[in-house]
């Protein structure tokens, strides 16, 4: 789905803002949710996610810990925008976080510069923890199924949120790498056949009315989806996220990225 130009232009004013009003240096922005994932509704959000990075002395600080590490706005205009410090988004990909590899890999991209976003789509085939990322996607997918699909009546946009994670899930587990962040690949890849019809129905659905609302619950889908979350249950359930700062290569190859964006930055 390609954004509008007058869309776009917003976005990109209001990331201009956002520099200005914080002193920071937007090294990537892109869309998220879905937009991204290619079954927006006509009158969705636009999910606007961004890294960005501070003066080189606002690094060295004795309470850099203390400082705030996120951007946030309210939703204006359907534009729900949002961003992460370098420090932050680096962190964060040390833990295998299932969000920030899906910006990284997002088919719309509003800002990128440096060598931020490239370095670590480089390395995030080898980086990542698939046991790490496929809990990520079990919790995404229990949150979202919730007591929704033991009812008569179901909001039918769930079965989006329920169905992406799990085949997520299962394009980790048949070792095809990190899964793509468009829907429409994950259910040519990995879905069974038998649902595939059904699910196309509703992408279809969904792209064309500005809201599904409430529908009749799909038996086809709750049998698939009941039956994914049971070979899940006691494996990806729990506490705990593996992390990769035991890889000394990696973690030399994220400080390097961090010194060079900042480096860079503000010298434009």
């Amino acid at each position: 789905m390609e954004i509008e130009k007058h869309i776009e232009a917003d976005i990109q004013q209001r990331l201009l803002e956002a520099e200005i009003e914080h002193n920071v240096k937007v090294i990537y922005a892109c869309e998220s949710g879905s937009r991204a994932w290619g079954f927006a509704s006509p009158d969705s959000d636009y999910d606007v996610r961004f890294i960005y990075a501070h003066t080189a002395e606002w690094y060295m600080s004795f309470d850099i810990e203390r400082r705030r590490d996120v951007i946030e706005y309210p939703i204006v205009d359907d534009i729900d925008i949002g961003g992460w410090d370098i420090r932050k988004a680096l962190h964060l990909f040390t833990r295998t976080n299932g969000a920030l590899l899906e910006w990284l890999a997002s088919p719309i991209v509003y800002r990128e510069e440096g060598p931020f976003s490239a370095t670590l789509r480089e390395i995030a085939p080898d980086a990542h923890n698939d046991l790490a990322l496929r809990y990520h996607y079990s919790h995404m997918a229990r949150s979202n199924a919730g007591d929704h699909l033991s009812k008569k009546k179901v909001k039918l946009k769930k079965y989006f949120y329920i169905l992406r994670p799990l085949l997520a899930i299962r394009y980790i587990q048949a070792g095809l790498g990190l899964p793509p962040v468009r829907f429409q690949s994950l259910v040519d890849a990995v879905a069974p056949e038998d649902i595939k019809g059904t699910i196309e129905d509703l992408i279809q659905l969904k792209t064309v009315t500005p809201e599904l609302g409430v529908g009749d619950a799909i038996p086809l889908l709750n049998e698939f989806i009941f039956s994914e979350l049971e070979k899940h249950q006691g494996t990806l359930t729990g506490h705990g996220r593996p992390d990769i700062q035991d890889k000394a290569s990696i973690i030399d190859s994220l400080n390097n990225v961090f010194r060079q964006t900042v480096g860079e930055a503000f010298k434009k």
